[in-house]
């Protein structure tokens, strides 16, 4: 069979593959501890989850408007307004399925054959993919801590060729869980606009950050493209939940878009966000955020007593970037042994970067401190057996 040949050009995600197998090793009996997805042990806040029942009681399972219900776009933007000072028009949003669905409709509307894309490496792969089947050609530029994992203004300015048309940012990062900070970003901003580019920046993790406060692009810049998602903070991962903020003129097209790719978000799942923006909800979701900080240190305390510890500590998301190249240069090979004798799962950093990833894994602190603390222990018996 003959298959469109971008297709080719998506890759794998092997941390699926190894989930299914962790996931058989627990069904089997083992005692398996998840380091490996980004989805932390919390249940989805119980306002939400009483406002979705509510929503689905009431009959409010209809189509939305493609571009979302009113009344969330407009909580949307008070967000905005309340926590980063950004004055954003709720018709500059756009509710989408999931942060992908609003990636998925950036990528189709800013670049096409022949159109070169910056970002860092390493990131989310899926970044790389979506925009690899638009037709655009990705390039990744390898960051380290030099530039605090992320792709800056002079990486940006070096980089940046004729056919370049956008600069893509993810802060927090996964996999490295940096930030950039208010004047990092807007350099970039005016890098990227000195040259007529397009900025798409990566908010899915923003509200956890636990070094620096949460910041967004859209209090700097009414030009940046901006993806968010319900998944992260608000921990509605299988809502299947997320927005695009666009410049104004961006959003006729991309409401057509929207139109044809996936018609509207889901209507219960709109209705259940409404209650993530409640002072209720957001007690618990800034309790949440303070248990995670407790976790990463946790996690860096008990890795530091290994002699294994990262470059720069994360500042936000729920993951740590670890080199392990004092024991392995095969990652993949690495998460799969420790699985397979300590029923430990973390991530391969083959997934997330093109250079180093061979010797570097991704642990997401996302499990408890005491299971956190069990798993650097048979971490450590793993280690001492190489």
């Amino acid at each position: 069979m003959s298959w469109n040949p971008r297709v080719d050009r998506v890759a794998p995600f092997r941390v699926m593959s190894l989930l299914e197998t962790a996931q058989a090793r627990e069904a089997a009996g083992h005692d398996v501890i998840h380091l490996e997805v980004g989805e932390p042990d919390f249940a989805t806040p119980e306002p939400v989850v009483a406002a979705g029942q509510a929503a689905l009681a009431a009959g409010y399972t209809r189509y939305s408007p493609a571009a979302g219900l009113p009344a969330l776009r407009q909580a949307i933007a008070g967000h905005y307004s309340e926590h980063f000072g950004a004055d954003v028009d709720p018709r500059r949003i756009l509710v989408t399925p999931g942060a992908s669905g609003a990636l998925l409709l950036a990528s189709q509307l800013l670049v096409g054959p022949g159109d070169r894309v910056l970002m860092a490496d390493p990131n989310y792969p899926c970044n790389r993919h979506f925009m690899a089947l638009a037709g655009a050609e990705v390039d990744t530029v390898p960051v380290g801590p030099e530039s605090g994992w992320q792709l800056d203004a002079s990486l940006v300015a070096q980089h940046w060729q004729e056919a370049t048309r956008l600069a893509m940012l993810a802060t927090p990062s996964n996999p490295t869980g940096h930030m950039l900070d208010a004047a990092q970003l807007q350099a970039v901003a005016d890098m990227v606009a000195e040259r007529g580019g397009h900025l798409l920046v990566d908010e899915i993790y923003q509200g956890l950050s636990y070094d620096i406060a949460p910041l967004s692009v859209a209090s700097l810049s009414s030009d940046a493209f901006v993806v968010n998602s319900f998944s992260k903070y608000f921990g509605m991962t299988g809502w299947r939940l997320g927005w695009l903020l666009a410049p104004q003129e961006a959003v006729e097209p991309l409401t057509r878009l929207a139109q044809n790719v996936f018609l509207a978000a889901p209507t219960p799942a709109q209705h259940a966000a409404l209650a993530a923006f409640t002072p209720e909800c957001r007690e618990l979701l800034e309790a949440r955020r303070s248990e995670l900080g407790r976790r990463r240190d946790a996690l860096l305390a008990g890795l530091a007593r290994l002699g294994l510890v990262p470059s720069l500590p994360p500042q936000g998301a729920f993951y740590l970037w670890l080199d392990i190249s004092r024991y392995s240069r095969d990652s993949q090979a690495f998460c799969q042994g420790l699985l397979e004798e300590e029923n430990v799962a973390i991530t391969p950093g083959i997934d997330f970067a093109v250079v180093g990833g061979e010797h570097h894994v991704r642990i997401a602190f996302t499990t408890g401190v005491e299971r956190l603390e069990e798993a650097v222990r048979r971490l450590e018996r793993f280690l001492a057996r190489r």
